[in-house]
């Protein structure tokens, strides 16, 4: 049977229990057992951590990759929008690989969140500051969250109306584009000092929620940034949100296992 709303995707945990299920294989399906498909830029050159979006170490749980043919790192924080056919188009490809959910490895792919729900039939949170709406619902009124990007520059009206972000004035946003350790990352120049950027990513923070005492939670726009999460919240006390966290969510939300145990 169809299921109504997944189409011709097999949801639903297979166990030793399950010899006498009929399971079927979408059409197109070369592959199985991944639920979340992260679309990246197709040439970086720089060290990808454990926790960055695109190393697997990041995930205990399999992801399907991949590269936008002929993305570079520029055109995507302007939003060129020439580039929103072939973020498409590899979208739809692994939607027809029998990926559950899509999400991008850059939080400017917001740029293209609205133009790539459209075009496919599974969840689509191509930036983390697609969580902001989310996030805001958990605090107390008047409290607002603190950003940290990659490029404060590149946040306009067009990229956060995209994502969903009805009132920018709830954001408090600080960037890191020219930290003298962390801008190696968005220059491409193949190496970085790690403490450095942990340091610069952690003190940026700080200084974002010294300034501004209204900020009941942290956001995390790049993608490079979440191998720092543990070390900005044990700096400065709060809930810290990021790309992880998100596609955590795409993956529980589209691979629920039964409940089993003693009762």
């Amino acid at each position: 049977m169809i299921n109504i709303y997944g189409g011709e995707r097999e949801f639903g945990y297979l166990s030793e229990n399950s010899d006498d299920r009929v399971i079927r294989m979408k059409k197109g399906q070369n592959y199985a057992g991944y639920s979340v498909g992260i679309l990246h830029i197709d040439d970086v050159y720089y060290p990808l951590l454990p926790g960055n979006v695109v190393n697997a170490y990041s995930y205990d749980f399999p992801v399907k990759m991949k590269a936008v043919p002929d993305l570079d790192v520029q055109g995507l924080l302007s939003g060129d929008s020439s580039l929103g056919e072939p973020i498409v188009r590899a979208a739809v490809e692994l939607e027809k690989e029998g990926i559950r959910a899509i999400s991008g490895a850059c939080g400017f792919f917001g740029f293209f969140q609205k133009q790539v729900a459209e075009a496919v039939e599974v969840p689509v949170s191509m930036s983390s500051l697609v969580q902001a709406g989310w996030i805001k619902t958990t605090l107390k009124p008047g409290q607002r969250i603190g950003v940290l990007t990659a490029d404060l520059a590149s946040i306009n009206d067009r990229l956060l109306e995209s994502c969903y972000i009805e009132d920018p004035g709830m954001l408090v946003i600080k960037d890191l584009r020219h930290g003298p350790h962390f801008s190696a990352i968005l220059e491409g120049m193949g190496t970085f000092n790690n403490g450095e950027v942990k340091k610069e990513v952690t003190s940026a923070v700080v200084e974002l929620v010294k300034e501004n005492n209204d900020i009941g939670a942290i956001l995390l726009e790049c993608s490079d940034m979440p191998p720092y999460a543990a070390y900005v919240q044990r700096a400065v006390g709060l809930p810290v949100f990021d790309f992880i966290t998100m596609i955590r969510w795409l993956h529980y939300a589209t691979t629920q296992r039964p409940y089993t145990g003693h009762i």
